[in-house]
C-alpha cells in the first residue's frame, strides 16, 4: 500500500515536471508569444486545439508539419507561420504537450 502511494506521488511529480519541460520548450521557441494554455491570443488555446483534435488519430502528424511549415484557415484568417528554429523532435514534443491539455 505505501509503494503505490510512494510510486503514484513519484508519477505526478514526474509528469508535472515534464509538463513545466514543455511549457518552458514553447516559451524558448517563441510560442507564447501567439498562443496561451487557456486563452486565445493571436492564434488558439492550446486547450482548444487539443479539443478540436481529440480522436483524431493524424493530428499529431498533422501538427507537427504545421508547426514547423507553419499554416492557415483552419483557426481563421490569421496564418501561423512557419518556425524554422523548431526541430522535428521538438516539434512532436510540443505537439503531444498540446494535446494533453484538458
Amino acid at each position: 500500500m505505501k509503494y503505490s502511494v510512494l510510486i503514484g506521488a513519484a508519477v505526478a511529480i514526474m509528469a508535472s515536471g515534464s509538463a513545466m519541460a514543455n511549457l518552458e520548450l514553447a516559451k524558448s521557441k517563441n510560442c507564447m508569444a501567439c498562443h496561451a494554455v487557456a486563452n486565445k491570443v493571436v492564434g488558439p488555446a492550446y486547450k482548444d486545439v487539443a479539443k478540436k483534435y481529440a480522436g483524431d488519430k493524424t493530428a499529431e502528424d498533422k501538427l507537427v508539419q504545421k508547426v514547423m511549415k507553419g499554416g492557415s484557415g483552419v483557426w481563421g484568417a490569421v496564418p501561423m507561420p512557419a518556425n524554422p528554429q523548431v526541430t522535428e523532435a521538438e516539434a512532436r514534443t510540443l505537439v503531444k504537450w498540446v494535446l494533453s491539455q484538458k
